[in-house]
């Protein structure tokens, strides 16, 4: 099997993302996708993510990473068949392909809750230097299970970054200040926003007195490492529940 094979199986055709999408997110490096998740689902996603953060308790997050001031989970892939959309939604996959243009694979599906008075990232880009427009290694996806507001930490973004050639430190040098053109992605839960993980971008203050939940699908080209190696943690239950295609995707 190959990418296309895979892609193809999973629902992925040539029109899955309109032309109109493909150029918003070649121009701007970022695209929602409103109304992927069903107010039902994101109700049992978050719900399961509630009940895996007290299990876990201060192991959570440990697999990739924790960050002060927020809840944290990784290898959802592992965890419950609730989290398999993340990396098999036709319209999801439709844009990584589209972005790194090439053979890709998970690199790692995780949540991130910001904690009321918590949650500012400085601005950053989820790749080690700067690239070329158009070499591109890595694409993320966040899934919204709560609505993203002004007040509540919705990630921000500086539209077209991903083709400047430069990183967002060499720009400024406290990249938790605001950023001259950035925007917050304003949205409502059970969207999805696709964005070109070479956008700057960044988590803003939670000042509502409520967590913000998203829940994160990370690709990469498949020559690159994988943020958690899917062979190490992969257990057997998951490869028998999941089609062919989706081990392709996880890349075991």
């Amino acid at each position: 099997m190959d990418i296309k094979e895979a892609l193809y199986e999973l629902g992925v055709r040539d029109d899955t993302l309109t032309a109109e999408e493909k150029a918003q997110l070649d121009r701007d490096g970022y695209l929602p996708l409103a109304g992927i998740l069903s107010p039902e689902l994101v109700a049992k996603i978050a719900a399961r993510l509630d009940e895996l953060s007290v299990i876990e308790g201060e192991k959570a997050g440990l697999e990739v990473h924790q960050e002060a001031g927020t809840d944290r989970l990784a290898n959802l892939s592992n965890k419950d068949p609730l989290f398999d959309i993340a990396f098999t939604h036709p319209r999801v996959l439709a844009a990584m392909y589209h972005v790194l243009r090439s053979d890709f694979k998970l690199s790692a599906l995780n949540s991130r809750a910001s904690l009321p008075g918590q949650g500012l990232q400085g601005v950053h880009v989820d790749w080690g230097f700067a690239v070329e427009p158009g070499d591109y290694y890595v694409c993320n996806s966040i899934w919204l299970l709560d609505d993203f507001t002004e007040e509540n930490g919705a990630t921000r973004v500086i539209p077209g970054s991903h083709r400047s050639g430069k990183l967002p430190q060499d720009v400024q040098s406290n990249t938790k200040d605001p950023f001259e053109g950035e925007i917050k992605l304003v949205a409502p839960a059970g969207t999805v926003v696709i964005f070109n993980s070479h956008t700057w971008h960044g988590g803003t203050l939670n000042s509502s007195p409520n967590r913000r939940r998203a829940m994160h699908s990370y690709f990469c080209r498949r020559d690159q490492k994988q943020l958690l190696d899917q062979h190490q943690y992969i257990r057997q239950e998951t490869v028998d529940r999941l089609s062919e295609a989706a081990r392709y995707i996880l890349d075991i």
